[in-house]
């Protein structure tokens, strides 16, 4: 594949306007979002590299390629494409045109990142399944679905057990491995949670395999 002369799918039939060595602001004027500032919403940056050619050609940016000979290059693509992906990637805000080479706006990116992160929504104990009692326990303990810490008090301790256990299905048996990656879910130590869930009956155990009993059971 040669980087440059003229691409022979170009109806045009001329070379890179640019030249070989040369490095272009591909959509002939400043970069929308301007060099300086300007945000990024995380859809649209998904949106913009959802897309095989964009994403060859934001990889090649990252990985260094200042003209449009070196994204067509590094990305593997014709020129013509590459200049086109380049265009979009610029209208995007992905990528800056400055100074007759291109960047990525890391400051942009970690923006959209931070923004991507208070728009996930958290997970609360209710759309778990927790009843109101467990609820007033739970809201200190389970963050986001998750443990960010086992209770010490045993009366408290015992209300995560008993959601905790809740998880299981009445009469079925598990095996070990099953109740580990059910329990690592909520918290790292499932070892810790087994052994407080079988020591408080909330499940028992024989052979290396676990089943429910004891514990809150909804009634049809």
């Amino acid at each position: 594949m040669s980087a440059s002369g003229p691409d022979p799918a170009d109806p045009a039939g001329a070379a890179d306007p640019a030249g070989a060595a040369g490095a272009v602001d591909p959509a002939g004027a400043a970069d929308p979002a301007g060099a300086a500032g300007g945000t990024l919403h995380p859809a649209a940056a998904l949106a913009s590299l959802a897309e095989e050619t964009r994403l060859r050609v934001f990889a090649a940016v990252v990985l260094g390629a200042r003209s449009i000979a070196e994204l067509a290059e590094v990305s593997r693509l014709r020129e013509r494409d590459a200049r086109r992906g380049l265009e979009r990637l610029v209208a995007g805000g992905l990528v800056v045109c400055s100074d007759g080479s291109f960047s990525v706006p890391i400051d942009r990116l970690r923006h959209a990142a931070r923004l991507a992160s208070t728009m996930r929504p958290a997970v609360a104990p209710e759309d778990l399944g927790a009843s109101s009692e467990q609820v007033a326990v739970l809201r200190n303990f389970l963050v986001d679905g998750r443990l960010v810490s086992i209770p010490v008090a045993r009366a408290k301790r015992r209300i995560v057990l008993d959601f905790l256990a809740q998880r299981f299905e009445p009469g079925r048996v598990y095996p070990e491995r099953d109740v580990n990656f059910m329990l690592g879910k909520f918290h790292a130590d499932f070892a810790a949670l087994r052994r407080y869930l079988v020591d408080e009956e909330f499940l028992e155990r024989r052979g290396g395999f676990y089943w429910r009993a004891g514990g809150t059971f909804e009634l049809d």
